[in-house]
């Protein structure tokens, strides 16, 4: 099997940049390294041990580092249980298993049955977005809401991105820098306001030199598996998208996942900032945006 990293030497230059952000974790937090079956899982843990639980799943070509900004607020009133996602470049194994097998779902059983969690709510952005749908279509009982962010699986997944990076990645560093810029969007970490946000862009950078991301596209949900879902959903998303349209997948959720909310930023792109407050909003069942679903 191809290594998911370029060089012998990546996994060490990237763990060793990923553990610099979680030094800096905004709270008080847990390291768990689980044992599933594809492998062993990273997670951090924090907020409350009583408290309802909080699983964050992050995109492709991410760990989470990418939750920084949002976990404190979120850890005042929940569990949070932050996964590496397997395959991906954390701290948990290279296992990439098919795409719409039962066999992403079987790994968060085993994620959640070590955690002593017997349902949660899910935050998911990407990536993370697709596995958090495909995991409550296929356990629905261990799903009790789903916040996501820029979701694969609903609608069309656009080749730009992966096309111009063809053309840039050969240009070193720069191409990269363009790429991501195409990539993420206008609010671009690469752009960020803060040392924070500048810092974890350069990360993302290196993460692409190091790093070989998923290139196979993310299968789409069937329209009736979207109408049956049980649970409240929030979706955000942004209307200068690179990576999925964020058109399509608003068309089709309005279509057939009425019970589901949708929050579109026409001049967002693929990465969204400042949205903590409002997914709190959605995940307390009291809060103003879980008001608008009923």
């Amino acid at each position: 099997m191809r290594s998911i990293y370029t060089s012998d030497d990546s996994t060490g230059i990237l763990a060793q940049r990923y553990n610099a952000f979680l030094e800096r974790w905004p709270v008080h937090a847990e390291r768990l390294h689980l044992s599933t079956r594809q492998g062993e899982t990273f997670v951090m843990a924090c907020g409350p041990e009583n408290a309802p639980s909080l699983i964050l799943l992050h995109g492709s070509a991410a760990n989470s580092a990418m939750w920084g900004d949002d976990v404190a607020l979120w850890a005042r009133h929940f569990r949070v249980y932050t996964i590496d996602v397997i395959g991906e470049p954390g701290l948990s194994a290279p296992s990439r298993p098919a795409l719409g097998s039962d066999d992403y779902a079987l790994w968060l059983d085993d994620v959640l049955d070590a955690l002593n969690v017997t349902s949660a709510a899910f935050v998911g952005a990407s990536f993370g977005g697709w596995l958090a749908l495909d995991y409550t279509i296929r356990r629905p009982t261990r799903v009790d809401s789903l916040a996501l962010r820029c979701p694969g699986g609903i609608g069309r997944q656009k080749a730009g991105v992966l096309v111009a990076s063809l053309f840039l990645l050969p240009f070193g560093a720069h191409g990269r820098r363009v790429m991501m810029k195409l990539a993420l969007g206008p609010s671009s970490a690469l752009t960020g306001a803060t040392a924070q946000e500048r810092s974890l862009g350069e990360y993302v950078l290196l993460i692409h030199k190091h790093f070989r991301p998923r290139r196979e596209k993310l299968p789409v949900f069937e329209d009736s598996d979207l109408a049956a879902l049980g649970v409240p959903v929030h979706v955000t998303l942004g209307g200068r998208d690179r990576l999925i349209d964020s058109h399509d997948t608003r068309r089709r959720l309005q279509q057939v996942a009425p019970r589901s909310l949708v929050t579109f930023i026409p001049e967002a792109g693929h990465l969204l900032r400042n949205q903590a407050q409002p997914v709190l909003d959605f995940l307390l069942p009291g809060g103003p945006t879980r008001a608008a679903l009923r």
